[in-house]
């Protein structure tokens, strides 16, 4: 039996304690430094942790593993503030044969408004076949090099003869490129990503896999990996009758049949279903990928295998359509079984309180990323851009939802985001919509309890430092007088899950 006692340190999530022993894995006790002495005077390890704060490790509720690890050995376009930036740093990475992979230009904050062409992305790239997929993943720029790998895409709905591609035709260009990606890569992307994952205090994370994002064997690879952080898996494909998912889900290894489903689109890309057509592309709505008769059939025959069930779903029009598929599905096999397998909803952007409530009233999980708000919201953000301000304050409802009683997982989206839990927390309690933020203590709960919840977690305990909770826990920098960090986030100096520990800063526990 191995025994670990932290001392000296601030535990706000229970109250007044700053000491906790933890044994064989499992939070013990928590109370105050003398009893903890006196109590585990024999443990094996003796911590003095000198005012540092210690909470539930995060939980990342939504992220893609490979493609946010790529990004270390591809083309990081996160921080390019124009268009001629982008290309130059095509030119300087372009590699005849090799597929150049790269990820997170948005046109809305360049001065020249708009993506690279093909012809431009030819230019700079020469012989070396480019794929970029803009920073919400719903499109990218290709160049005719990889067009020549991905000619499924030519003429597929989403093509564009210069433009960038969207739906099925980004599809194809995204599984072409994949497919260029050496199984070395592969694991020294997971690697990376679930190192820097470790790094910030996150010891789980739900994979969001499918068909159309990253195929089967990169699923098997990283739930496979023995990493330490742990990898729920979801994989976003449609069945419709019980033995279809319950075969589904045997040959993928998921978790459930969710995540990324795609029901629609995102806003940047102009692909998230709405009810009204984009402010600045007043001639569409966005692209619905599934019908609510496909919906329904998913959730009906998820909830009958016992799977737990869940879509990507961004636009009010997509949310209305998985309303009415759930709808249907309660009406035929009852609200008490949809309650029993908590399903989800990814991003759910868009909602309105009655969907909210009813959402509540059939036990659906909102996983959800506040920093899309930092990122995109505000009077004069991306959403305000492709909506009008008016619908752009109403974007991710985070108070509404929780008022209602919807359960929210925070999550990165990652690579879309970078994934400090931090600065989703800060994100959530400053949203730039008055009256959309929640508070701090609800936040870190989202990012912590939330995700448990989020994967039907069935130990009730998950999430907290409570006796006889999992020790999964992080270890923080610094002498806030508050529970919580403001504004700079905090130095990780150990992140530990179920008793193993993940990361540790060198020798900053000594």
């Amino acid at each position: 039996m191995s025994t670990s006692l932290l001392l000296g340190g601030r535990i706000p999530s229970v109250a007044g304690a700053t000491a906790l022993a933890v044994m064989d894995g499992v939070v013990a006790w928590a109370g105050d430094d003398s009893t903890g002495r006196a109590c585990f005077s024999d443990a094996d390890e003796v911590l003095e942790l000198r005012g540092a704060l210690v909470t539930p490790a995060f939980v990342d509720a939504h992220v893609h593993a490979t493609s946010t690890g790529l990004l270390t050995i591809g083309l990081d376009l996160t921080g390019c503030a124009t268009l001629a930036q982008c290309l130059d740093l095509v030119a300087h990475q372009s590699r005849p044969g090799t597929v150049l992979w790269g990820h997170g230009w948005d046109e809305t904050s360049w001065p020249e408004g708009r993506p690279p062409t093909r012809a431009e992305l030819d230019r700079a790239s020469g012989d070396t076949p480019v794929y970029l997929s803009r920073i919400d993943g719903h499109s990218a720029a290709v160049s005719s090099r990889l067009l020549d790998r991905a000619a499924a895409a030519i003429g597929a709905p989403g093509w564009a003869a210069e433009g960038t591609l969207t739906w099925e035709a980004h599809h194809h260009a995204r599984r072409a490129a994949r497919e260029s990606i050496t199984a070395g890569q592969r694991r020294a992307a997971q690697e990376a990503f679930l190192t820097g994952a470790a790094a910030r205090g996150i010891a789980v994370v739900h994979e969001c896999s499918g068909p159309e994002v990253s195929g089967l064997e990169d699923l098997a690879e990283l739930l496979a990996a023995d990493h330490g952080v742990e990898v729920v898996g979801y994989w976003g494909q449609a069945v419709s009758t019980p033995e279809e998912a319950r075969e589904l889900l045997a040959a993928t290894g998921a978790h459930g049949l969710a995540g990324d489903l795609f029901c629609d689109g995102a806003i940047g890309s102009r692909t998230a279903a709405l009810r009204m057509p984009y402010a600045d592309a007043p001639s569409t709505r966005g692209t619905a990928y599934l019908d609510v008769a496909q919906i329904a059939a998913h959730v009906q025959a998820c909830t009958q295998a016992g799977i737990q069930a869940g879509f990507h779903v961004i636009g009010d029009a997509a949310t209305d359509a998985v309303m009415a598929g759930f709808e249907a599905a309660a009406a035929a096999i009852g609200a008490t079984a949809l309650r029993q397998r908590r399903h989800r909803l990814e991003h759910l952007e868009m909602v309105d309180p009655d969907q909210a409530r009813q959402l509540a009233a059939w036990g659906v999980v909102a996983s959800v990323q506040p920093a899309f708000d930092a990122a995109w919201g505000g009077p004069d953000g991306m959403y305000a851009l492709r909506l009008g301000a008016s619908r752009a304050a109403a974007m991710n409802p985070f108070a509404l939802l929780e008022k209602a009683g919807v359960v929210l997982a925070f999550g990165s989206d990652a690579p879309v985001t970078p994934g400090d839990p931090w600065d989703a927390v800060r994100a959530a309690v400053g949203h730039r919509s008055p009256g959309s933020e929640i508070g701090a203590m609800e936040a870190f709960a989202a990012h912590t309890y939330g995700g448990y919840r989020a994967a039907a977690a069935s130990d009730p305990l998950a999430g907290s430092l409570v006796p006889g909770a999992p020790a999964s826990y992080a270890i923080w920098a610094g002498d806030e007088s508050d529970q919580f960090p403001g504004v700079e986030s905090p130095s990780c100096l150990r992140t530990v899950h179920h008793g193993r520990v993940l990361f540790e800063l060198q020798d900053a526990l000594l």
